[in-house]
Protein backbone atom coordinates (compact mmCIF):
# COMPACT_ATOMS: atom_id res chain seq x y z
CA UNK A 1 0.00 0.00 0.00
CA UNK A 2 1.34 3.49 -0.87
CA UNK A 3 2.02 6.08 1.82
CA UNK A 4 -0.96 8.20 0.84
CA UNK A 5 -3.35 5.25 0.98
CA UNK A 6 -1.89 4.02 4.34
CA UNK A 7 -2.17 7.43 5.96
CA UNK A 8 -5.73 7.93 4.83
CA UNK A 9 -7.22 4.44 4.83
CA UNK A 10 -9.66 5.39 7.58
CA UNK A 11 -11.05 8.30 5.59
CA UNK A 12 -13.27 7.39 2.64
CA UNK A 13 -13.41 11.04 1.60
CA UNK A 14 -9.62 11.27 1.37
CA UNK A 15 -9.40 8.02 -0.57
CA UNK A 16 -12.05 9.25 -3.00
CA UNK A 17 -10.18 12.53 -3.42
CA UNK A 18 -6.97 10.64 -4.10
CA UNK A 19 -8.52 8.44 -6.80
CA UNK A 20 -10.27 11.46 -8.33
CA UNK A 21 -6.97 13.33 -8.51
CA UNK A 22 -5.24 10.28 -10.00
CA UNK A 23 -7.89 10.03 -12.73
CA UNK A 24 -7.45 13.69 -13.54
CA UNK A 25 -3.69 13.21 -13.84
CA UNK A 26 -4.14 10.24 -16.17
CA UNK A 27 -6.61 12.15 -18.35
CA UNK A 28 -4.31 15.15 -18.53
CA UNK A 29 -1.37 12.93 -19.47
CA UNK A 30 -3.41 11.29 -22.23
CA UNK A 31 -4.42 14.64 -23.69
CA UNK A 32 -0.84 15.89 -23.57
CA UNK A 33 0.29 12.73 -25.34
CA UNK A 34 -2.24 13.29 -28.12
CA UNK A 35 -1.22 16.91 -28.42
CA UNK A 36 2.39 15.80 -28.70
CA UNK A 37 1.53 13.39 -31.49
CA UNK A 38 -0.31 16.12 -33.35
CA UNK A 39 2.59 18.52 -32.98
CA UNK A 40 5.12 15.92 -34.08
CA UNK A 41 3.03 15.04 -37.11
CA UNK A 42 2.79 18.68 -38.16
CA UNK A 43 6.53 19.14 -37.80
CA UNK A 44 7.36 16.05 -39.85
CA UNK A 45 4.92 17.09 -42.54
CA UNK A 46 6.45 20.54 -42.77
CA UNK A 47 10.00 19.18 -43.08
CA UNK A 48 9.49 16.13 -45.31
CA UNK A 49 7.53 15.31 -48.42
CA UNK A 50 4.57 13.08 -47.47
CA UNK A 51 4.64 9.52 -48.86
CA UNK A 52 1.83 10.35 -51.30
CA UNK A 53 1.84 14.12 -52.08
CA UNK A 54 -1.37 13.81 -54.13
CA UNK A 55 -3.19 12.82 -50.94
CA UNK A 56 -2.65 16.23 -49.33
CA UNK A 57 -6.17 17.56 -49.91
CA UNK A 58 -8.82 19.79 -48.40
CA UNK A 59 -12.00 18.08 -47.14
CA UNK A 60 -13.95 19.16 -50.22
CA UNK A 61 -11.20 17.98 -52.55
CA UNK A 62 -11.22 14.62 -50.77
CA UNK A 63 -14.98 14.23 -51.30
CA UNK A 64 -14.61 15.13 -54.96
CA UNK A 65 -11.84 12.57 -55.41
CA UNK A 66 -13.85 9.80 -53.76
CA UNK A 67 -16.86 10.42 -55.99
CA UNK A 68 -14.70 10.63 -59.12
CA UNK A 69 -13.15 7.28 -58.23
CA UNK A 70 -16.59 5.76 -57.68
CA UNK A 71 -17.69 7.03 -61.09
CA UNK A 72 -14.73 5.26 -62.71
CA UNK A 73 -15.60 2.09 -60.80
CA UNK A 74 -19.22 2.19 -61.97
CA UNK A 75 -18.17 2.75 -65.58
CA UNK A 76 -15.52 0.00 -65.35
CA UNK A 77 -12.79 2.48 -66.33
CA UNK A 78 -10.70 2.03 -63.20
CA UNK A 79 -7.07 3.07 -63.19
CA UNK A 80 -4.33 0.49 -63.51
CA UNK A 81 -2.52 -0.05 -60.21
CA UNK A 82 1.23 -0.60 -60.05
CA UNK A 83 1.58 -2.60 -56.85
CA UNK A 84 5.35 -2.27 -56.58
CA UNK A 85 5.48 1.45 -57.36
CA UNK A 86 4.39 2.66 -53.91
CA UNK A 87 5.57 -0.26 -51.76
CA UNK A 88 8.88 1.34 -50.84
CA UNK A 89 7.58 4.80 -50.04
CA UNK A 90 4.65 3.45 -48.00
CA UNK A 91 7.00 1.36 -45.89
CA UNK A 92 8.23 4.66 -44.45
CA UNK A 93 4.87 6.21 -43.64
CA UNK A 94 1.33 6.96 -44.72
CA UNK A 95 -0.94 9.94 -45.39
CA UNK A 96 -4.39 8.67 -46.43
CA UNK A 97 -6.74 11.35 -47.73
CA UNK A 98 -9.94 9.79 -46.36
CA UNK A 99 -11.16 7.57 -43.53
CA UNK A 100 -13.95 5.14 -44.39
CA UNK A 101 -16.26 3.50 -41.85
CA UNK A 102 -17.60 0.57 -43.86
CA UNK A 103 -19.74 -2.45 -43.21
CA UNK A 104 -17.84 -5.75 -42.98
CA UNK A 105 -20.04 -7.19 -45.75
CA UNK A 106 -17.85 -9.11 -48.22
CA UNK A 107 -19.58 -7.42 -51.15
CA UNK A 108 -18.25 -4.01 -50.10
CA UNK A 109 -14.66 -2.98 -50.68
CA UNK A 110 -13.94 0.74 -50.22
CA UNK A 111 -10.61 0.55 -52.07
CA UNK A 112 -12.35 -0.99 -55.08
CA UNK A 113 -15.53 1.09 -55.16
CA UNK A 114 -13.52 4.33 -54.95
CA UNK A 115 -10.83 3.08 -57.33
CA UNK A 116 -7.98 3.68 -54.89
CA UNK A 117 -4.87 1.78 -53.86
CA UNK A 118 -2.78 1.22 -50.74
CA UNK A 119 -2.05 4.31 -48.71
CA UNK A 120 -5.07 6.26 -49.95
CA UNK A 121 -7.86 5.19 -47.61
CA UNK A 122 -7.83 4.53 -43.86
CA UNK A 123 -10.58 1.91 -43.56
CA UNK A 124 -12.33 0.59 -40.46
CA UNK A 125 -14.99 -2.09 -40.91
CA UNK A 126 -17.68 -3.58 -38.69
CA UNK A 127 -21.00 -5.19 -39.55
CA UNK A 128 -23.56 -2.39 -39.64
CA UNK A 129 -20.92 0.37 -40.02
CA UNK A 130 -21.44 1.95 -36.59
CA UNK A 131 -19.02 3.79 -34.34
CA UNK A 132 -17.66 2.01 -31.30
CA UNK A 133 -14.73 2.92 -29.06
CA UNK A 134 -12.13 1.06 -31.12
CA UNK A 135 -13.23 2.63 -34.39
CA UNK A 136 -13.40 6.08 -32.84
CA UNK A 137 -9.87 5.72 -31.48
CA UNK A 138 -8.64 4.48 -34.87
CA UNK A 139 -10.09 7.51 -36.63
CA UNK A 140 -8.70 9.85 -33.99
CA UNK A 141 -5.27 8.46 -34.80
CA UNK A 142 -5.85 8.98 -38.53
CA UNK A 143 -6.97 12.56 -37.91
CA UNK A 144 -4.47 13.62 -35.24
CA UNK A 145 -1.37 11.84 -36.49
CA UNK A 146 -1.94 11.22 -40.19
CA UNK A 147 -3.88 14.45 -40.86
CA UNK A 148 -6.66 12.81 -42.87
CA UNK A 149 -9.14 15.54 -43.93
CA UNK A 150 -12.28 13.42 -44.39
CA UNK A 151 -14.36 10.69 -42.75
CA UNK A 152 -17.04 8.90 -44.76
CA UNK A 153 -19.58 6.66 -43.02
CA UNK A 154 -20.50 4.18 -45.77
CA UNK A 155 -23.68 2.14 -45.48
CA UNK A 156 -25.03 -0.12 -48.21
CA UNK A 157 -28.26 -1.55 -49.55
CA UNK A 158 -29.57 -4.95 -48.37
CA UNK A 159 -27.45 -4.85 -45.22
CA UNK A 160 -27.79 -8.07 -43.23
CA UNK A 161 -26.78 -6.43 -39.95
CA UNK A 162 -29.46 -3.76 -40.37
CA UNK A 163 -32.03 -6.42 -41.24
CA UNK A 164 -31.13 -8.36 -38.08
CA UNK A 165 -31.47 -5.19 -36.00
CA UNK A 166 -34.93 -4.58 -37.44
CA UNK A 167 -36.04 -8.11 -36.56
CA UNK A 168 -34.62 -7.78 -33.05
CA UNK A 169 -36.39 -4.45 -32.52
CA UNK A 170 -39.74 -5.14 -34.17
CA UNK A 171 -40.15 -8.89 -33.56
CA UNK A 172 -38.02 -9.45 -30.45
CA UNK A 173 -35.91 -11.92 -32.41
CA UNK A 174 -33.00 -13.28 -30.37
CA UNK A 175 -29.71 -14.01 -32.12
CA UNK A 176 -26.92 -16.32 -30.89
CA UNK A 177 -23.51 -15.39 -29.57
CA UNK A 178 -22.56 -11.72 -29.70
CA UNK A 179 -24.81 -10.90 -32.66
CA UNK A 180 -27.48 -9.65 -30.28
CA UNK A 181 -25.10 -7.00 -28.96
CA UNK A 182 -24.53 -5.81 -32.51
CA UNK A 183 -28.27 -5.45 -33.16
CA UNK A 184 -28.57 -3.46 -29.93
CA UNK A 185 -25.99 -0.99 -31.22
CA UNK A 186 -28.06 -0.50 -34.37
CA UNK A 187 -31.41 -0.24 -32.54
CA UNK A 188 -31.46 3.61 -32.34
CA UNK A 189 -31.56 3.83 -36.13
CA UNK A 190 -34.37 1.27 -36.30
CA UNK A 191 -36.36 3.24 -33.73
CA UNK A 192 -36.11 6.47 -35.73
CA UNK A 193 -36.87 4.85 -39.08
CA UNK A 194 -39.82 2.84 -37.76
CA UNK A 195 -41.51 6.09 -36.77
CA UNK A 196 -41.34 7.23 -40.40
CA UNK A 197 -41.97 4.16 -42.58
CA UNK A 198 -43.24 0.60 -42.35
CA UNK A 199 -42.93 -2.69 -44.18
CA UNK A 200 -40.38 -3.24 -46.93
CA UNK A 201 -39.27 0.42 -46.82
CA UNK A 202 -37.95 0.04 -43.28
CA UNK A 203 -34.65 -1.57 -44.31
CA UNK A 204 -33.64 1.28 -46.62
CA UNK A 205 -34.81 3.95 -44.17
CA UNK A 206 -32.94 2.37 -41.27
CA UNK A 207 -29.77 2.13 -43.36
CA UNK A 208 -29.90 5.86 -44.03
CA UNK A 209 -30.71 6.75 -40.42
CA UNK A 210 -27.85 4.58 -39.19
CA UNK A 211 -25.43 6.48 -41.42
CA UNK A 212 -26.80 9.83 -40.23
CA UNK A 213 -26.61 8.88 -36.56
CA UNK A 214 -22.99 7.81 -36.86
CA UNK A 215 -22.04 10.91 -38.83
CA UNK A 216 -23.47 12.95 -35.96
CA UNK A 217 -21.69 10.84 -33.35
CA UNK A 218 -18.36 11.38 -35.08
CA UNK A 219 -18.98 15.07 -35.69
CA UNK A 220 -19.71 15.67 -32.01
CA UNK A 221 -16.80 13.57 -30.75
CA UNK A 222 -14.43 15.51 -28.48
CA UNK A 223 -11.70 16.58 -28.39
CA UNK A 224 -9.94 15.64 -31.62
CA UNK A 225 -12.56 15.28 -34.33
CA UNK A 226 -14.85 18.14 -33.31
CA UNK A 227 -11.88 20.50 -32.97
CA UNK A 228 -10.58 19.66 -36.46
CA UNK A 229 -14.04 20.30 -37.87
CA UNK A 230 -14.17 23.72 -36.18
CA UNK A 231 -10.80 24.53 -37.72
CA UNK A 232 -12.11 23.65 -41.19
CA UNK A 233 -9.54 20.87 -41.56
CA UNK A 234 -11.99 17.97 -41.46
CA UNK A 235 -15.44 16.98 -42.69
CA UNK A 236 -17.58 13.98 -41.74
CA UNK A 237 -20.09 12.85 -44.35
CA UNK A 238 -22.28 9.84 -45.01
CA UNK A 239 -23.03 7.74 -48.08
CA UNK A 240 -24.87 4.65 -49.27
CA UNK A 241 -23.35 2.07 -51.62
CA UNK A 242 -25.85 0.44 -53.97
CA UNK A 243 -25.03 -3.26 -54.33
CA UNK A 244 -26.77 -3.46 -57.71
CA UNK A 245 -25.26 -0.44 -59.46
CA UNK A 246 -22.08 0.18 -57.45
CA UNK A 247 -22.99 3.85 -57.12
CA UNK A 248 -22.23 5.68 -53.88
CA UNK A 249 -24.65 8.49 -53.08
CA UNK A 250 -24.03 10.97 -50.28
CA UNK A 251 -26.81 11.32 -47.70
Amino acid sequence: MCVMCRNNHNSSDNVADYHHSRRRILIAASLLSIAGLMGTSSTVKAQNTPPKPDNVLTPDEAIKRLLAGNERYVKATTLQVNVSETRGVLSKGQNPYACILSCADSRISPELCFDEERGDLFVARVAGNFVNTDILASFEYAIAVLNAPLILVLGHTSCGAIDAAIKAYTQNTAFPGHIQALTTSLAPAVKIASQQVKGHELLAATTVENVRLNVTKLTESNPIISERIKQGKLKVVGGIYDLTTGVVKLV
